[in-house]
This record gives structure tokens, sequence and C-alpha cells, in this order.
């Protein structure tokens, strides 16, 4: 069994593709561009944690290069693939759009492009809590409409919706999306929050709470986010129950959010540091709640969320304070 994992160096993808290669029952083909969004070191450091692991090679490559990603995708053949691999950052979409639309958009046609030549088992690609947007009401469920995006980010994860739908309709494409709710653990990505404030805290600087902290969060952790991927992959429904077209789209996330202030308070205790904290209003393209509905998800494949916040706060510190060297 060969599995392709794209962005198989950021957080989400070393985690899944680690997880596929320990359980020595495939080979796994991870690719990625090594971008400077973030600090390449940290995603050579995830490499360099999987190097040799059971069936995993890694091969640096960007896949909004159509040709290079095509004809690596020809040679590979796989399976199944996981699209993890995405221009990330909802605040920097402003700043810098053009980055999105190349690898979101023109980087998801590459792959759909690829599995419409050559028919993989199933494609499962992210997508994000960040489509919901305005309109979206608490619990976020999969049946509320997504239209009105509040970040460019966003806007690129509904069309990445959009594009998967239209394959699968129009190519018979067996293909799952996931939103992601704001996942973190060990070796997470340095621009979201939970790293953001750990460092803060540790080196004595402002904390910035936006939405002065009220801001409410589904902090899902890591080997959660894992497990849903894998069992979404793995667990097909029968072909007499398939939708039709056969495109799915799923939320994972924890499904018990907490405020952003409560999670500072939760770092603070674990680092043993007291945080300066700076109440700030709103930014613009930040949503101001999000909050999973995991019934569905629940329902098709068993996904049910194992990692309270606590203990999982227990193992970001821990990680963190060894790779960032705090005593």
């Amino acid at each position: 069994m060969k599995i392709l994992v794209t962005g198989a160096a950021g957080f989400i993808g070393y985690h899944v593709s680690r997880r596929l290669a320990e359980t020595k029952r495939c080979e796994v083909l991870g690719i990625d561009s090594l971008n400077s969004y973030y600090p390449p070191e940290l995603k050579r450091a995830r490499l360099a944690e999987i190097d040799g692991v059971g069936g995993f090679r890694f091969i640096q490559m960007d896949f909004a290069d159509e040709t290079s990603f095509s004809g690596l995708f020809e040679n590979y053949r796989p399976d199944y693939v996981i699209h993890l691999g995405a221009q990330a950052g909802v605040r920097y979409s402003t700043e810098n759009p053009a980055a999105y639309v190349r690898s979101n958009i023109t980087g998801l046609l590459n792959v759909l492009e690829a599995c419409r030549k050559r028919p993989p088992r199933h494609l499962v690609f992210a997508s994000s809590s960040s489509i919901y947007g305005a309109s979206a009401r608490l619990p976020f469920s999969e049946d509320q409409i997504t239209d009105q995006p509040v970040s460019f980010y966003g806007a690129t994860k509904k069309s990445n919706e959009l594009m998967a739908y239209s394959y699968a309709h129009l190519h018979g494409l067996m293909i799952t999306g996931l939103r992601f709710f704001t996942v973190y653990g060990p070796w997470g990505r340095p621009d979201m929050s939970p790293i953001i404030f750990a460092k803060k805290i540790c080196d004595g600087e402002s904390v910035p709470l936006f939405n002065y902290g009220k801001s409410l969060r589904d902090f899902t952790y890591i080997d959660d986010i894992v497990n849903g991927v894998l069992d979404v992959l793995f667990k097909l429904p029968a072909q007499e129950r398939q939708p039709s077209p056969p495109y799915r789209v799923f939320n994972l996330g924890h499904n018990k959010p907490v405020r952003v202030f409560e999670f500072v308070a939760k770092l603070e205790k674990l680092l043993g540091r007291k945080a300066d904290i700076k109440l700030l209003p709103p930014q613009q393209g930040d949503m101001d709640e999000t909050w999973a509905d995991i019934d569905r998800i629940r329902v098709a494949v068993g996904y049910e969320p194992r990692t309270s916040l606590d203990d999982g706060l227990v193992q970001f510190v821990d990680w963190f304070k060894r790779y960032y060297k705090i005593a």
C-alpha cells in the first residue's frame, strides 16, 4: 500500500507521516517545499525524527509546480493521497494573498488533476474551520452555509471544497475534506498561538490577546487529529452507501472549546511563569469563536477525541521546553 502525503514536513503532515510509517504496513512518500513562511529548520528537525522510520521517504518538491508534481505522481502511483500541504496562516493571507492562490488553489488543482489521470482509492485533503466565517452558528456543523469567510485564507479553503466537489462529481473520485480546528501539540507551528504565547511568557514579553482574550477556540490535540485523518482515510463507506458524488466533508475538532485567556492561564501554570497580558481589540480576519460539531464524523467512522486540553498541554509544554531549550 502506497500513500502520498503532501506537506509532510509541516505540523500535521509530520505526525500523519510518522504514524503511517511506524505501522510498517505501508510505504509513505512525503513531499514538501520547505518554504520559509516559518523557519525551515523546524521542518527539517521534524523530518529528521522520521528519517529511516519504516517505509518513509521524503522528496523536496513544490506540488504547485504542475510538471514536477504530475511526473512524481505518475511514477509513484499512490493508492491513497493525503493532501495537507498549503500556505498556512490567517493573518499572513491579508498581506500576501498571491502565495495562497498559488499554493492553496493552483496546488490543489494539480493534486486533483493528477488524481483524475490516475485515480487513487481515496483523496483526503485539509480544509479549515476558517471557512465558517461571519454567518456561522455555534457549534459549527457541516450543513451550515459557508459563503462568508472573514479571511482570504478561509476563502481559499472554501474554494478547495468546491473544487474537490466538482472533481468528485465529474470524475467519480472518492474525496473527503477535513475542517481542522486549532490544532496544537509537540512540533507545532511557531506562527500559531500556543508557541507564540509560550515564547512570550518565557521571554517576559507582553502576550497580546486579541478580542480582549474572550475568543473561543476549539483546541484539538495533534494525536486526535491524526486519529481522525487515518480513520477517515481507510474507513470508506460501503459502495452501496456512498454519496453521489462520492464526496464528504467532516469537522475534525475537540468539541470542547475554551476562552483564549483560560488557555493562557493553563500555560502559565505549566511553565511556572506569569504572563504579561496585553488585551487588544479584535484583529481583522480572526474569527471570534470556533466550536466543532463532530456528530457527523463520529457516526461515519467512530471518531472520538481522547486527549483533554490539560493532558495535551502537558505534552506540548514538555516538548516546547526541550526543543527551545527552556530551563
